[in-house]
């Protein structure tokens, strides 16, 4: 509750002839709920209390829920009618609540906006909340993949670090020569975890060479898988890659264990508070010379249930969401979903750099379906990842197994 109506709930109680007005407004007041997994200096709790403040008549209730039980608990609520109204969803997650009728068709109210225009996102986040031509929620933030390096090691190891890696084979050539284990340091750092995040790290090097998940064992999904088991197999990436997730991978970067690393802009707080080296960002590198480019593409959707009562009260939220995403960055660390804000300057030019690149990288960010199967299709990708870099198969038997696993989601 607002101060402004807790001050105004207070004043029942002092002023008796004011209390028959005060009930009929407070009777006249909609309630509406939002889930999300936001922490108090996170956007969501923010901007929910903002709007509460903002709207005389409308009523904010903010549930802050666990990753892993986002997808379960918000799919059990909507059978039980017991959905919020709003729902802050990680974008592979979308498809599988679009698909089945339980979140609201947005197109209609999003032609009409004065505040959402579609043509203002990156591709990548709209098609994440797109299902069947028709939108059904609004990207809330984003982020991708670049390539960290450390210029003070390309210089004392006589690499150039005005010239970055551009393609896999110089990826993997600057890998060799940082790779120092008498030093402790790892020519690269990225996450091959069995979890989403390694499929989020592996799908754009599928994508760049030419394949998709649809058709994960094409040539370009072994040639990607084999490029990954060559940097495993010469001991180029830690070990602990197959079990470290993108943070504590990143984190070898930061104290000088890893030459280079592949992470996201979540990162550049970090970065600048913990790395004491000359520490660039580069696009990643693509399998050869104007192959095309790919990135992996992260952050959450805002989304409405269809069960809501209060339908154009929750837009009103969303269209107040939206509106700030001028201050995500600033405020949040985050990148908002939108090619039409310009970031304003840090103060920091190693940070306004990278920024530069991940905005450049973020055009070709691609979502990872959108399919409600994802899950599914995303662990054949993981088990193929793991048993390729473990040995137990070739990357192209590896990858036929979870093709065949995929078309068996498809159908």
């Amino acid at each position: 509750m607002s101060i402004r109506k807790f001050l105004m709930a207070g004043a029942l109680a002092l002023v008796s002839t004011s209390a028959l007005t005060v009930n009929a407004q407070a009777a006249d007041e909609v309630t509406i709920r939002i889930w999300s997994l936001d922490k108090p200096e996170q956007p969501a709790l923010n901007l929910a209390r903002e709007f509460d403040e903002k709207e005389p008549g409308i009523k904010v209730e903010y549930r802050l829920i666990q990753f892993d039980d986002v997808v379960s608990e918000a799919m059990r609520a909507f059978s039980t009618g017991q959905a919020p109204d709003i729902i802050a969803i990680d974008n592979p997650d979308h498809a599988v609540f679009a698909s089945r009728g339980a979140f609201l068709d947005l197109t209609d109210m999003i032609a009409k906006s004065t505040v959402i225009k579609k043509e203002n996102y990156f591709q990548g986040p709209l098609n994440s909340v797109t299902w069947k031509d028709k939108l059904y929620g609004v990207p809330k933030a984003t982020n991708t993949i670049a390539l960290y390096y450390n210029a003070d090691m390309f210089k004392a190891k006589g690499l150039d670090p005005d010239k970055p890696p551009q393609t896999w084979d110089e990826l993997l050539a600057a890998a060799r020569t940082l790779n120092d284990p008498a030093k402790n340091v790892y020519g690269l750092a990225f996450s091959a975890k069995a979890g989403e995040e390694g499929t989020f790290q592996f799908l754009p090097w599928v994508q760049m060479a030419g394949g998709s998940y649809q058709t994960i064992n094409s040539a370009g999904g072994v040639k990607a898988l084999t490029a990954w088991k060559t940097i495993m197999d010469e001991k180029l990436a830690s070990p602990d890659s197959l079990t470290r997730g993108q943070w504590d991978s990143t984190g070898t970067f930061n104290s000088g264990n890893a030459a280079m690393a592949i992470s996201g802009p979540w990162e550049l707080n970090r970065m600048t508070q913990e790395a004491k080296f000359d520490w660039r960002v580069a696009l990643l590198p693509v399998p050869e010379p104007g192959a095309q480019r790919s990135s992996a593409m992260g952050d959450f959707n805002w989304a409405i249930f269809s069960s809501t009562k209060h339908p154009a009260e929750a837009f009103k939220a969303i269209e107040y969401f939206a509106s700030q995403d001028d201050k995500m960055f600033a405020k949040y660390g985050q990148l908002p979903a939108r090619s039409d804000i310009t970031l304003p300057p840090t103060g920091d030019a190693k940070k306004d750099a990278a920024l530069k690149v991940f905005q450049e990288q973020l055009k070709y960010a691609k979502a990872r379906g959108p399919h409600p199967q994802w899950p599914k299709i995303s662990k054949a990708i993981q088990d193929a990842i793991q048993a390729a870099l473990t040995g137990q198969m070739s990357p192209k038997d590896a990858l036929d197994q979870a093709a065949k696993k995929i078309n068996a989601v498809l159908g």
